[in-house]
């Protein structure tokens, strides 16, 4: 047996020191070369400060024990909405590692979490997220880059946003004001249509971040750093705020720290604490608008599309709608099919050249003249009549 090694079963284990440091660690495989080459990497990992105690520590809890103080310990670095988030993803994990010790999951076992998740019906894109967290998990276990170069995400189908032809736009916004009940529905969308807001931007709005002076929203919660931002309001919105203003008077919440839409359980309203969701009057709306399946987000795609038909520059819509790169900008921006007809008749029309003559015209020679003129004094052109051809300014 090689020094440093040792077999418990039919497993490899190592042994060794490094600055005075014992580690000791399953290999996690039966074949001996795969053992040496995990070993060695092992080492290179502890010489660089990578590989502790602590995480050797971590990593033989049991799978339960260490999905619950890494979410604790992620509850500090997350919002309490992606704190959630990552709970809800590490709920299909559990049951399938149960106590299984994070530096016994290999490779095999993650693929076969996959494969298992994929039978009960469930798409890529769920099961790269729950990807995503076993690799943040394995990761503080120093686990994940043993076993990385085996992984690769699932492809997943790509969904481009929706953006409304004028007339569904037109239908959308007159059909929201058919029922009382779908007002915050309304509300949201006519702002998230004028500002590029996301649902999730426009529900932690607080009458703080409102100026109604300079007529400006500030967004502080959003899904990234670039989407902290200044968005001036339209005529629009304006009219909204005020109109939302004066709901929130009748209920007393107009405080700063007070939410601008406002949760409501059983026709009890409760400002310090934001509306929920207003999906089923969405969907309704949707729905009655002949438009089902259109999502909420898909208003922000159409604002950011209609921006970029409106000329306005990248890195102006990229400030409006808080995009971090033009990569994001592009899959929001794809302009309508008449739009880009458009662009392309302009093409036609700036390309229009005017005739060319021969036997050493220059421009001065016919400055001022008009299109006979110029065949009249100098014949019309032929290609074969000589190649010293000039470009020729006609007045037409």
């Amino acid at each position: 047996m090689a020094r440093g090694f040792n077999k418990r079963g039919e497993i490899w284990h190592c042994d060794f020191t490094v600055n005075g440091q014992r580690f000791r660690q399953s290999l996690d495989t039966k074949n001996w070369g795969e053992a040496q080459k995990t070993r060695a990497q092992l080492i290179r990992e502890a010489e660089e400060g990578v590989l502790s105690s602590a995480s050797q520590q971590f990593s033989r809890l049991a799978f339960g024990e260490a999905s619950r103080r890494y979410l604790e310990g992620r509850r500090v670095e997350l919002s309490d909405s992606s704190h959630k988030k990552e709970c809800q993803l590490l709920v299909q994990p559990r049951r399938f590692f149960g106590a299984q010790s994070l530096h016994r999951i290999s490779s095999e076992n993650l693929i076969a979490f996959r494969q298992w998740r994929a039978k009960s019906g469930v798409g890529p894109t769920i099961i790269n997220m729950e990807m995503g967290v076993l690799r943040r998990l394995l990761t503080r276990a120093k686990r994940w880059q043993v076993i990385a170069a085996d992984l690769k995400p699932l492809k997943q189908r790509g969904r481009i946003g929706r953006a409304l032809l004028p007339e569904q736009k037109a239908t959308l916004l007159r059909v929201a004001e058919r029922k009382p009940e779908w007002a915050n529905a309304r509300f949201a969308m006519t702002i998230a249509l004028n500002t590029t807001m996301r649902g999730c931007e426009i529900k932690s709005l607080r009458w703080r971040d409102i100026d109604l002076l300079a007529r400006t929203l500030t967004i502080t919660k959003s899904k990234t750093d670039a989407g902290e931002r200044v968005i001036p309001m339209n005529t629009n919105v304006y009219s909204t705020v005020l109109i939302l203003r004066e709901r929130a008077k009748v209920v007393g919440g107009l405080e700063p720290n007070h939410f601008v839409f406002p949760a409501c359980e059983h026709g009890i309203v409760d400002p310090s604490n934001p509306v929920r969701s207003w999906r089923s009057a969405w969907r309704q709306i949707a729905q009655a608008s002949g438009l089902k399946g259109l999502r909420f987000h898909d208003l922000r795609h159409h604002a950011i599309t209609e921006l970029a038909e409106s000329q306005a520059s990248d890195s102006t819509i990229m400030a409006i709608a808080g995009h971090v790169s033009p990569k994001m900008l592009a899959h929001y921006s794809h302009v309508r099919l008449q739009a880009k007809r458009d662009a392309l008749e302009a093409l036609c029309k700036k390309s229009k050249t005017p005739p060319h003559v021969t036997n050493n015209v220059t421009n001065l020679d016919v400055e001022g003249s008009t299109q006979n003129e110029v065949i009249e004094r100098y014949g019309r052109h032929e290609e074969t009549r000589t190649p010293d051809l000039y470009r020729v300014k006609v007045a037409l």
